[in-house]
């Protein structure tokens, strides 16, 4: 049980253990990383992986020189672009039969609820936008794979989404990365950008919080509802 918690431990903060696991397993670290980012985006049961804070380290770890950018990035890139792709097939597959259950230790139906209201208010553009809404991001390609929305619509926002959160959060940990300021105050630095990098789940905890009310009026969400969005998409 004890190592099965510390495994969760060092999953749950990747980016603070980031050092010891280059040095320790070396260029498996991309490995690593690439199985972290795809389970994040690719799997509706690990919503709770770290995505935009270990992106953001790994761009940070990139300009201090302990990681190859280029190597990085592509691993990152990949990573998102396949974890949606898959969790897409597994939504169109599985999801009808998920979304009309109601809550499993698997499955909360309230993170489906609030994916079905993105999708309402910004349509197939949710696969870009969720890329920065945690839970959300995990959550959205599963539901356009419920709503059957056309695989090619979806791997155009799927490509582009993971370009934009890919590129922008490892350019600024680059940047951050590479400044002599952050080179001789390291340690530091890192648990300063770990802090900065977790205010968007902080930002949708609180939000959460706010918007309890609103989605209680929406918990009778189902399969059909899913199904009208992408249906409503075509005929416009």
């Amino acid at each position: 049980m004890e190592i099965i918690t510390q495994m969760a431990d060092y999953f749950l903060h990747l980016g603070e253990y980031l050092a010891q696991i280059i040095e320790a397993i070396g260029p498996l670290t991309y490995v690593l990383l690439f199985l972290v980012i795809f389970a994040e985006t690719g799997l509706v049961v690990t919503p709770f992986l770290p995505g935009d804070s270990l992106i953001f380290i790994v761009g940070t770890f990139s300009g201090t020189g302990h990681l190859n950018f280029i190597f990085a990035y592509i691993t990152l890139l990949s990573a998102a672009i396949i974890g949606d792709s898959v969790n897409y097939w597994i939504g169109s597959k599985i999801g009808p039969r998920v979304f009309n259950k109601e809550n499993s230790r698997v499955f909360n139906k309230k993170y489906l609820v609030k994916t079905h209201n993105f999708y309402e208010k910004y349509g197939s553009k949710t696969i870009v936008i969720a890329r920065f809404v945690p839970i959300v991001r995990t959550f959205a390609p599963f539901v356009a794979g419920i709503g059957k929305m056309s695989y090619k619509t979806f791997l155009t926002y799927n490509i582009l989404g993971a370009f934009i959160w890919v590129t922008t959060l490892m350019f600024i940990g680059y940047f951050l990365g590479s400044q002599p300021i952050v080179k001789n105050n390291f340690e530091t630095a890192i648990f300063v950008i770990i802090g900065i990098s977790l205010l968007p789940i902080l930002y949708e905890f609180i939000k959460k919080k706010l918007d309890e009310k609103k989605e209680k009026k929406t918990e009778k969400t189902g399969y059909e509802d899913i199904k009208e969005i992408f249906e409503k998409e075509k005929s416009d």
